[in-house]
């Protein structure tokens, strides 16, 4: 799971303004790092322009994911991401930067505003962040250890089932189980050994 950009964008008619951006590109190669910057920049202001007001948006490009939230006020969010990348949390971060940023940000700043003039810093500090969701985001941590739990308790449970005669030792012994779930057992026991040998 990766970020590759996190950027402020201020929709204006006719023209989107990129107002700050923070890019991860490290995972291309050296040559690569400009050109993917300049596209994802590309795509991000293209994106903005292409949606609604007051709207959120998921859009693929590739194995990328660009998420888009643009705020009835004209101010915008993009994240690109790779496609694991859980989009809840990528619409948690945009919702947070965007409001951080406007309440950092004077809103007439907005219209006229560019990367070199806004002064807002942040955003490498959030992509850098977030780059693991379940660090940054608190219900990606607990749904993580669920899942984590879940696994172990299933990993225990196939352990158990693989040693098949201690568990028919177990039932034959049991004080809690009556004879008929004891016979209901052995039957199905039986009846499952039959099948798997056809």
């Amino acid at each position: 799971m990766r970020l590759y950009s996190l950027s402020v964008l201020y929709r204006a008619d006719p023209k989107v303004r990129l107002l700050k951006a923070a890019y991860d590109v490290s995972s291309f190669s050296f040559f690569q790092r400009s050109s993917v910057q300049e596209f994802m920049t590309f795509t991000s202001q293209l994106i903005v322009e292409r949606s609604e007001l007051g709207s959120r948006a998921s859009v693929k490009e590739q194995e990328y994911l660009c998420h888009v939230y643009v705020r009835n006020d004209g101010l915008a969010g993009v994240v690109i991401a790779d496609n694991e990348y859980p989009p809840r949390v990528c619409f948690t971060l945009l919702d947070k930067v965007l409001d951080e940023f406007s309440r950092q940000v004077s809103r007439a700043d907005w219209p006229s505003g560019s990367p070199a003039t806004i002064s807002y810093a942040a955003l490498d500090g959030y992509l850098s962040k977030y780059q693991n969701p379940r660090d940054a985001d608190p219900m990606t941590k607990v749904q993580a250890e669920l899942d984590e739990t879940k696994i172990i308790l299933h990993n225990t449970m196939e352990s158990l089932l693989e040693r098949g005669e201690k568990l028919d030792d177990l039932v034959s012994k049991s004080e809690v189980l009556g004879a008929q779930s004891k016979a209901f057992y052995k039957t199905a026991r039986k009846q499952n050994s039959c099948c798997a040998i056809m």
